[in-house]
């Protein structure tokens, strides 16, 4: 029996790289695109949780925030 869970990609650009990771799992993955970087950190996640499986899992919450910096 296999399970489906949803789970949030965190993408950033590092060079000529774009790193993705998942906050709920602690998997991470890099690609020339965004969309290879997430499907890269699909496959790792899965097969993470092959190995690991998930007893539960709850998502992050997103938000932003600003902060003065002296120059």
């Amino acid at each position: 029996m296999s399970n489906k869970y949803t789970f949030t990609a965190i993408v950033r650009r590092e060079n000529n790289l774009y790193v993705a990771g998942c906050p709920e799992v602690g998997t991470a993955s890099q690609g020339s695109t965004i969309e290879e970087s997430v499907s890269n950190l699909q496959e790792a996640t899965g097969l993470y949780l092959e190995e690991f499986p998930l007893k539960e899992t709850q998502h992050p919450i997103l938000t932003t925030f600003e902060v003065a910096a002296n120059a």
